[in-house]
Protein backbone atom coordinates (compact mmCIF):
# COMPACT_ATOMS: atom_id res chain seq x y z
CA UNK A 1 0.00 0.00 0.00
CA UNK A 2 1.64 3.48 -0.75
CA UNK A 3 -0.46 6.43 0.68
CA UNK A 4 0.86 10.52 -0.34
CA UNK A 5 0.79 13.03 2.16
CA UNK A 6 0.17 16.38 1.12
CA UNK A 7 -0.76 19.64 2.90
CA UNK A 8 -0.08 23.27 2.47
CA UNK A 9 3.02 24.55 4.22
CA UNK A 10 3.36 24.64 8.11
CA UNK A 11 0.51 22.38 8.51
CA UNK A 12 2.19 19.81 10.66
CA UNK A 13 3.25 17.59 7.37
CA UNK A 14 6.75 16.95 7.29
CA UNK A 15 6.71 16.86 11.12
CA UNK A 16 4.03 13.84 10.62
CA UNK A 17 5.90 12.18 8.07
CA UNK A 18 9.04 11.95 10.26
CA UNK A 19 7.35 10.46 12.84
CA UNK A 20 5.92 8.31 10.99
CA UNK A 21 8.42 6.77 9.10
CA UNK A 22 11.72 7.93 11.21
CA UNK A 23 12.71 9.01 7.90
CA UNK A 24 14.01 12.30 8.99
CA UNK A 25 12.75 14.38 6.68
CA UNK A 26 13.98 18.15 7.13
CA UNK A 27 10.96 20.05 9.07
CA UNK A 28 11.08 23.53 9.90
CA UNK A 29 8.80 26.46 10.16
CA UNK A 30 8.85 28.29 6.23
CA UNK A 31 7.32 26.61 3.49
CA UNK A 32 8.72 24.53 0.87
CA UNK A 33 11.52 22.79 2.54
CA UNK A 34 10.31 19.91 1.29
CA UNK A 35 12.35 19.76 -1.59
CA UNK A 36 12.34 16.87 -2.88
CA UNK A 37 9.84 13.87 -2.45
CA UNK A 38 10.40 12.27 0.82
CA UNK A 39 9.96 7.94 1.00
CA UNK A 40 9.94 6.09 3.81
CA UNK A 41 8.62 2.58 4.23
CA UNK A 42 6.79 1.49 7.63
CA UNK A 43 5.57 -1.69 8.86
CA UNK A 44 2.42 -2.16 9.50
CA UNK A 45 1.89 -3.08 13.25
CA UNK A 46 0.02 -6.65 14.06
CA UNK A 47 0.71 -7.99 17.28
CA UNK A 48 -0.91 -11.76 16.08
CA UNK A 49 2.60 -12.00 13.89
CA UNK A 50 4.10 -11.78 16.98
CA UNK A 51 2.14 -14.50 18.72
CA UNK A 52 2.50 -16.58 15.34
CA UNK A 53 6.28 -16.25 15.91
CA UNK A 54 6.53 -17.13 19.51
CA UNK A 55 4.21 -20.31 18.55
CA UNK A 56 5.92 -21.49 15.69
CA UNK A 57 9.90 -20.31 16.70
CA UNK A 58 9.86 -18.88 13.33
CA UNK A 59 13.35 -17.84 12.24
CA UNK A 60 11.80 -14.37 10.44
CA UNK A 61 8.90 -12.32 10.93
CA UNK A 62 7.54 -10.04 7.46
CA UNK A 63 4.98 -7.46 8.60
CA UNK A 64 2.82 -6.20 5.98
CA UNK A 65 4.63 -2.71 5.21
CA UNK A 66 3.10 0.75 3.81
CA UNK A 67 5.18 3.13 1.56
CA UNK A 68 4.52 7.27 2.68
CA UNK A 69 5.57 9.13 0.03
CA UNK A 70 5.59 13.28 1.91
CA UNK A 71 4.77 16.05 -0.76
CA UNK A 72 6.18 19.47 -0.70
CA UNK A 73 3.72 21.89 1.01
CA UNK A 74 1.03 23.07 -1.87
CA UNK A 75 0.02 26.46 -2.44
CA UNK A 76 -2.36 28.26 -4.80
CA UNK A 77 -0.95 28.25 -7.90
CA UNK A 78 0.86 24.66 -7.50
CA UNK A 79 -0.35 22.77 -10.87
CA UNK A 80 0.11 26.10 -12.64
CA UNK A 81 4.26 25.92 -11.19
CA UNK A 82 3.89 28.23 -8.31
CA UNK A 83 5.61 27.36 -4.89
CA UNK A 84 7.96 24.28 -6.40
CA UNK A 85 4.61 23.32 -8.83
CA UNK A 86 3.44 20.65 -10.58
CA UNK A 87 6.08 18.67 -10.54
CA UNK A 88 5.16 17.02 -6.76
CA UNK A 89 1.91 16.59 -7.97
CA UNK A 90 3.10 13.82 -10.44
CA UNK A 91 4.60 11.66 -7.51
CA UNK A 92 1.29 11.17 -5.94
CA UNK A 93 -0.29 9.95 -9.13
CA UNK A 94 1.35 6.64 -8.61
CA UNK A 95 -0.21 6.38 -4.79
CA UNK A 96 -3.39 3.99 -3.51
CA UNK A 97 -4.78 7.20 -1.26
CA UNK A 98 -3.98 10.50 -0.74
CA UNK A 99 -3.18 11.22 3.28
CA UNK A 100 -4.36 15.21 3.61
CA UNK A 101 -2.96 16.99 6.72
CA UNK A 102 -4.86 19.84 8.13
CA UNK A 103 -4.39 22.20 10.40
CA UNK A 104 -6.70 22.55 13.46
CA UNK A 105 -4.17 24.27 16.27
CA UNK A 106 -3.71 27.95 16.89
CA UNK A 107 -0.17 28.44 17.68
CA UNK A 108 0.88 32.42 16.74
CA UNK A 109 4.90 31.27 16.68
CA UNK A 110 3.77 29.07 13.51
CA UNK A 111 2.92 30.96 10.74
CA UNK A 112 0.17 30.00 8.35
CA UNK A 113 0.33 30.51 4.81
CA UNK A 114 -3.14 32.21 4.48
CA UNK A 115 -2.79 33.89 7.68
CA UNK A 116 -5.66 31.92 9.80
CA UNK A 117 -6.65 28.40 10.80
CA UNK A 118 -9.36 27.37 8.53
CA UNK A 119 -8.90 22.87 7.54
CA UNK A 120 -11.96 23.50 4.56
CA UNK A 121 -10.58 26.46 3.19
CA UNK A 122 -7.18 24.67 3.15
CA UNK A 123 -8.80 21.58 1.34
CA UNK A 124 -10.51 23.61 -0.97
CA UNK A 125 -7.43 24.86 -2.08
CA UNK A 126 -5.51 21.66 -2.21
CA UNK A 127 -8.52 20.46 -3.99
CA UNK A 128 -8.61 22.51 -6.69
CA UNK A 129 -4.80 22.31 -7.77
CA UNK A 130 -5.46 18.45 -7.61
CA UNK A 131 -8.54 19.38 -9.93
CA UNK A 132 -5.88 21.71 -11.92
CA UNK A 133 -3.52 19.24 -12.81
CA UNK A 134 -6.32 16.01 -13.59
CA UNK A 135 -7.70 18.91 -16.26
CA UNK A 136 -3.82 19.13 -17.93
CA UNK A 137 -3.80 15.37 -17.92
CA UNK A 138 -7.41 15.13 -19.50
CA UNK A 139 -6.41 17.76 -22.12
CA UNK A 140 -3.21 16.37 -22.94
CA UNK A 141 -4.62 13.13 -23.75
CA UNK A 142 -7.63 14.40 -25.73
CA UNK A 143 -5.82 16.03 -27.79
CA UNK A 144 -3.73 12.56 -28.05
CA UNK A 145 -6.67 10.41 -28.42
CA UNK A 146 -8.55 12.96 -30.38
CA UNK A 147 -6.02 12.66 -33.30
CA UNK A 148 -7.60 8.89 -34.49
CA UNK A 149 -11.26 9.20 -33.25
CA UNK A 150 -12.59 10.23 -36.84
CA UNK A 151 -12.18 6.84 -37.85
CA UNK A 152 -12.82 4.77 -34.22
CA UNK A 153 -16.07 4.78 -32.72
CA UNK A 154 -14.18 3.17 -29.86
CA UNK A 155 -11.82 6.28 -29.68
CA UNK A 156 -14.48 8.75 -29.90
CA UNK A 157 -16.37 7.35 -27.68
CA UNK A 158 -13.57 7.67 -25.02
CA UNK A 159 -13.08 11.58 -26.30
CA UNK A 160 -16.95 12.46 -25.40
CA UNK A 161 -16.40 11.19 -21.97
CA UNK A 162 -13.08 12.79 -21.16
CA UNK A 163 -14.57 15.84 -22.47
CA UNK A 164 -18.01 15.25 -19.88
CA UNK A 165 -15.39 14.91 -17.10
CA UNK A 166 -13.25 17.49 -17.61
CA UNK A 167 -16.36 20.06 -17.89
CA UNK A 168 -17.32 18.30 -14.63
CA UNK A 169 -13.63 19.02 -12.86
CA UNK A 170 -13.75 23.01 -14.32
CA UNK A 171 -17.48 23.23 -12.58
CA UNK A 172 -15.18 22.43 -9.42
CA UNK A 173 -16.24 18.53 -8.83
CA UNK A 174 -14.02 15.72 -8.05
CA UNK A 175 -13.39 13.12 -10.33
CA UNK A 176 -14.37 10.48 -7.53
CA UNK A 177 -17.99 11.98 -7.99
CA UNK A 178 -18.13 11.65 -11.77
CA UNK A 179 -20.95 9.17 -12.99
CA UNK A 180 -19.23 6.55 -15.48
CA UNK A 181 -22.21 5.06 -17.79
CA UNK A 182 -21.46 1.73 -18.66
CA UNK A 183 -17.98 -0.79 -17.90
CA UNK A 184 -15.66 0.52 -20.79
CA UNK A 185 -15.84 4.13 -19.14
CA UNK A 186 -14.93 2.82 -15.62
CA UNK A 187 -12.18 0.69 -17.44
CA UNK A 188 -11.00 4.03 -19.21
CA UNK A 189 -11.16 6.38 -15.72
CA UNK A 190 -8.72 4.00 -14.25
CA UNK A 191 -6.70 4.16 -16.74
CA UNK A 192 -6.19 8.01 -16.21
CA UNK A 193 -5.30 7.38 -12.58
CA UNK A 194 -6.65 11.01 -11.84
CA UNK A 195 -5.38 12.57 -8.08
CA UNK A 196 -9.22 13.54 -7.35
CA UNK A 197 -10.26 10.10 -8.23
CA UNK A 198 -8.40 8.63 -4.96
CA UNK A 199 -9.82 7.91 -2.20
CA UNK A 200 -9.09 10.59 1.08
CA UNK A 201 -7.98 10.09 4.90
CA UNK A 202 -7.83 13.70 6.51
CA UNK A 203 -5.33 13.86 9.51
CA UNK A 204 -6.39 16.13 11.74
CA UNK A 205 -3.66 18.04 13.47
CA UNK A 206 -4.22 19.08 16.66
CA UNK A 207 -2.84 20.59 19.71
CA UNK A 208 -1.84 18.30 22.81
CA UNK A 209 -4.82 19.70 24.44
CA UNK A 210 -7.35 18.21 21.91
CA UNK A 211 -5.77 14.79 22.00
CA UNK A 212 -7.10 13.02 25.00
CA UNK A 213 -10.87 13.66 23.89
CA UNK A 214 -9.66 13.22 20.04
CA UNK A 215 -10.51 16.47 18.84
CA UNK A 216 -13.91 16.23 20.44
CA UNK A 217 -13.81 19.76 21.59
CA UNK A 218 -12.38 21.12 18.85
CA UNK A 219 -14.75 23.19 16.57
CA UNK A 220 -12.51 23.09 13.59
CA UNK A 221 -12.37 19.32 13.97
CA UNK A 222 -16.19 18.70 14.18
CA UNK A 223 -16.52 20.93 10.70
CA UNK A 224 -13.78 18.61 9.21
CA UNK A 225 -15.95 15.51 10.19
CA UNK A 226 -19.34 16.93 9.08
CA UNK A 227 -17.43 17.53 5.34
CA UNK A 228 -15.53 14.32 5.37
CA UNK A 229 -18.38 12.41 6.17
CA UNK A 230 -20.48 14.13 3.31
CA UNK A 231 -17.75 12.93 0.99
CA UNK A 232 -17.17 9.15 2.46
CA UNK A 233 -13.76 10.26 3.40
CA UNK A 234 -12.24 9.37 6.48
CA UNK A 235 -10.73 11.49 9.43
CA UNK A 236 -8.46 10.55 12.37
CA UNK A 237 -6.72 12.58 14.84
CA UNK A 238 -3.03 13.79 15.57
CA UNK A 239 -0.84 15.90 17.13
CA UNK A 240 2.05 16.06 14.71
CA UNK A 241 4.34 17.11 17.46
CA UNK A 242 3.26 14.24 20.15
CA UNK A 243 3.52 11.38 17.00
CA UNK A 244 6.98 12.99 16.93
CA UNK A 245 8.26 12.34 20.86
CA UNK A 246 6.40 8.82 20.32
CA UNK A 247 8.66 7.99 17.31
CA UNK A 248 11.71 8.38 19.36
CA UNK A 249 10.46 5.55 22.28
CA UNK A 250 10.77 2.02 22.33
CA UNK A 251 7.87 0.19 22.15
CA UNK A 252 7.29 -0.59 26.11
CA UNK A 253 8.17 3.62 26.81
CA UNK A 254 5.81 4.25 23.55
CA UNK A 255 2.51 2.07 25.52
CA UNK A 256 3.79 3.83 28.54
CA UNK A 257 3.49 7.79 27.08
CA UNK A 258 0.03 6.81 24.77
CA UNK A 259 -1.12 5.72 28.41
CA UNK A 260 -0.36 9.16 30.37
CA UNK A 261 -1.75 10.81 27.36
CA UNK A 262 -4.84 8.69 27.62
CA UNK A 263 -4.42 7.26 24.51
CA UNK A 264 -4.65 3.42 23.93
CA UNK A 265 -2.84 3.75 20.12
CA UNK A 266 -0.49 6.09 18.37
CA UNK A 267 -1.55 8.38 14.71
CA UNK A 268 0.34 5.72 13.31
CA UNK A 269 -2.34 2.82 14.39
CA UNK A 270 -5.45 5.22 13.68
CA UNK A 271 -3.88 5.99 10.31
CA UNK A 272 -3.37 2.31 9.37
CA UNK A 273 -6.92 1.41 10.60
CA UNK A 274 -8.23 4.26 8.49
CA UNK A 275 -6.58 3.21 5.52
CA UNK A 276 -7.31 -0.23 5.36
CA UNK A 277 -11.03 0.89 5.89
CA UNK A 278 -11.48 3.12 3.03
CA UNK A 279 -9.40 1.41 1.03
CA UNK A 280 -11.20 -1.67 1.62
CA UNK A 281 -8.13 -4.17 2.82
CA UNK A 282 -7.34 -7.16 5.28
CA UNK A 283 -4.48 -9.17 6.27
CA UNK A 284 -4.10 -13.19 6.10
CA UNK A 285 -1.30 -15.03 7.65
CA UNK A 286 1.31 -17.49 7.28
CA UNK A 287 3.27 -19.33 9.78
CA UNK A 288 5.97 -22.10 10.16
CA UNK A 289 9.33 -22.74 11.68
CA UNK A 290 11.06 -20.76 8.85
CA UNK A 291 8.67 -17.56 8.49
CA UNK A 292 5.67 -15.42 10.12
CA UNK A 293 4.45 -13.15 7.59
CA UNK A 294 0.70 -10.99 7.03
CA UNK A 295 -0.48 -10.70 3.31
CA UNK A 296 -2.38 -7.44 2.67
CA UNK A 297 -5.52 -8.29 0.03
CA UNK A 298 -8.28 -6.43 -1.11
CA UNK A 299 -11.57 -7.54 0.82
CA UNK A 300 -13.61 -10.20 -1.45
CA UNK A 301 -10.49 -11.94 -2.34
CA UNK A 302 -10.78 -15.63 -3.04
CA UNK A 303 -8.22 -18.43 -2.29
CA UNK A 304 -6.30 -18.68 -5.42
CA UNK A 305 -5.75 -14.63 -6.09
CA UNK A 306 -5.07 -14.81 -2.06
CA UNK A 307 -2.25 -17.47 -2.81
CA UNK A 308 -1.18 -15.55 -5.85
CA UNK A 309 0.17 -12.60 -3.55
CA UNK A 310 2.55 -14.98 -2.09
CA UNK A 311 4.09 -16.28 -5.95
CA UNK A 312 2.09 -16.70 -9.37
CA UNK A 313 2.50 -20.20 -8.95
CA UNK A 314 0.62 -21.15 -6.11
CA UNK A 315 -2.01 -19.53 -7.64
CA UNK A 316 -1.39 -21.44 -11.33
CA UNK A 317 -1.01 -24.98 -9.39
CA UNK A 318 -3.84 -23.63 -6.64
CA UNK A 319 -5.11 -27.21 -5.11
CA UNK A 320 -6.78 -25.85 -2.24
CA UNK A 321 -6.44 -23.86 1.19
CA UNK A 322 -6.12 -25.10 4.76
CA UNK A 323 -7.34 -22.59 6.58
CA UNK A 324 -7.88 -21.76 10.68
CA UNK A 325 -8.59 -18.29 12.17
CA UNK A 326 -6.25 -16.99 14.10
CA UNK A 327 -8.58 -16.62 17.20
CA UNK A 328 -8.86 -20.29 17.32
CA UNK A 329 -5.15 -21.17 16.56
CA UNK A 330 -4.61 -19.21 19.68
CA UNK A 331 -7.06 -20.41 21.67
CA UNK A 332 -6.51 -24.34 20.89
CA UNK A 333 -1.90 -23.35 21.38
CA UNK A 334 -1.77 -24.18 17.50
CA UNK A 335 -2.55 -26.04 14.72
CA UNK A 336 -2.91 -29.25 16.22
CA UNK A 337 -5.41 -28.70 18.44
CA UNK A 338 -7.39 -26.39 16.54
CA UNK A 339 -7.63 -29.40 13.99
CA UNK A 340 -8.89 -31.93 16.93
CA UNK A 341 -11.52 -29.69 17.32
CA UNK A 342 -11.87 -29.76 13.77
CA UNK A 343 -11.66 -25.90 13.53
CA UNK A 344 -8.70 -26.61 10.12
CA UNK A 345 -10.96 -26.19 7.16
CA UNK A 346 -9.78 -27.37 3.65
CA UNK A 347 -11.72 -25.02 1.09
CA UNK A 348 -11.94 -24.17 -2.47
CA UNK A 349 -11.42 -21.90 -5.20
CA UNK A 350 -14.79 -19.94 -4.64
CA UNK A 351 -13.66 -19.52 -0.63
CA UNK A 352 -13.21 -15.97 -0.09
CA UNK A 353 -10.36 -15.03 2.66
CA UNK A 354 -11.06 -13.59 5.50
CA UNK A 355 -9.04 -11.01 7.88
CA UNK A 356 -7.13 -13.10 10.32
CA UNK A 357 -7.22 -16.03 8.43
CA UNK A 358 -4.14 -18.23 8.82
CA UNK A 359 -3.66 -20.14 5.45
CA UNK A 360 -1.39 -23.01 4.29
CA UNK A 361 -1.81 -23.29 0.17
CA UNK A 362 -1.66 -26.90 -1.19
CA UNK A 363 -0.45 -26.09 -4.84
CA UNK A 364 0.61 -28.43 -7.91
CA UNK A 365 2.93 -27.25 -10.84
Amino acid sequence: MKLGIVGLPNVGKSTLFNSLTKAGAESANYPFCTIDPNVGVVPVPDERLDVLTKMHESKKTVPAVIEFVDIAGLVKGASKGEGLGNQFLSNIREVDAIVHVVRCFEDTNIVHVDGSIDPLRDIETINLELIFSDVEILDRRIAKTARGANNDKKLAKEVEMMKRLKDFLEEGHLAKNFELLDEEEEEWFKEYNLLTAKPVIYAANVSEDDLADDGASNEQVAKLREFAKEEKSEVFVICAQIEQEIAELDDDEKKMFLEDLGLTESGLEKLIRASYRILGLISFLTTGPDETRAWTITEGTKAPQAAGKIHTDFERGFIRAEVVSYDNLVEYNGYNGAKEKGLVRSEGKEYVVQDGDVVLFRFNV
